[in-house]
């Protein structure tokens, strides 16, 4: 009997080896894939189009967004996103980078922030939109996470993030942190980062907006947290909403430090 259990031991042993070794083998030969496309990343192509829609005059008002304050003063875009979201004076709210913009497309070149938030992802001004996020990420790409904590709405915002991280429903129960809450979860062949810490969260949240091979689209944070409530089977959010907000800040609070990738590429 005392054979028997070594032996069993000992095959189980073996073959837990060998799954390690196999996941660490596709979660290289994922890493490897990205690299091959990162060279020819089409979120490239939407960096274009952000800087010229940036500097081009557009909106009922025929002008730019040169003068559109980021968080760094009117028209400062490098070093912008990596301290977003943040509170702004001006609407006496915290913003991320997305809904910042609604703010400057409306107040600078008269667009109707409201009819732009219902308009599905992927058309109109949403495409506007995403271009405008992959252009103003990339220019601080390379850049550390430093997303200011020092007004109380900023304190809030970061607590309400953190429950609603962890607050569990839907018809499958789910939260946020369900799935990226802790170390070593994946999804099929997907890694999931932990995004309550560093390296999970700074790699998580600094990857995003990000070209989805999958489905040839570039997804902004909006829209991959969007996705994240469909995959929780909850209902979608509004565009620009105060609890997609609070999860940006949880998320890029804890990723302090984690340098910016953005626009990045994904399967």
């Amino acid at each position: 009997m005392r054979m028997t259990r070594i032996l069993t031991a000992a095959i189980f042993a073996s073959l837990t080896a060998g799954c390690v070794w196999a996941q660490k083998s596709t979660a290289d030969g994922i890493a490897e894939y990205r690299a091959m496309l990162a060279d020819g990343n089409p979120a490239e192509l939407f960096e274009a189009k952000g800087e010229d829609l940036w500097k081009q005059k557009r909106g009922p008002k025929n002008e730019t967004l040169e003068r559109c304050d980021l968080g760094k003063g009117p028209g400062v875009v490098k070093g912008a996103f990596v301290e977003l979201p943040r509170y702004f004076s001006d609407t006496k709210r915290v913003q991320d980078m997305e809904s910042r913009l609604l703010t400057c497309m409306e107040t600078l070149q008269g667009f109707n922030s409201d009819e732009i938030a219902k308009t599905s992802f992927g058309k109109d001004e949403q495409n506007s939109l995403a271009a405008l996020a992959a252009w103003i990420s990339a220019q601080s790409k390379g850049m550390k996470f430093n997303l200011p904590q020092d007004h109380p709405q900023e304190k809030i915002m970061f607590e309400v993030g953190k429950r609603l991280f962890f607050a569990r429903g839907g018809s499958h129960d789910f939260a946020c942190g369900s799935c990226h809450g802790a170390d070593d979860k994946r999804i099929r062949l997907q890694e999931l980062p932990n995004l309550t810490k560093n390296p999970g969260a700074g790699n998580g949240f600094g990857s995003w907006p990000a070209y989805r091979v999958s489905n040839g689209q570039l997804w902004s944070m909006q829209l991959r947290l969007n996705d994240c409530f469909r995959q929780q089977r909850f209902p979608y959010p509004l565009f620009g909403s105060d609890a997609t907000i609070a999860l940006g800040v949880y998320m890029g609070v804890n990723g302090k430090g984690g340098e910016s990738i953005a626009p990045a590429l994904k399967r």
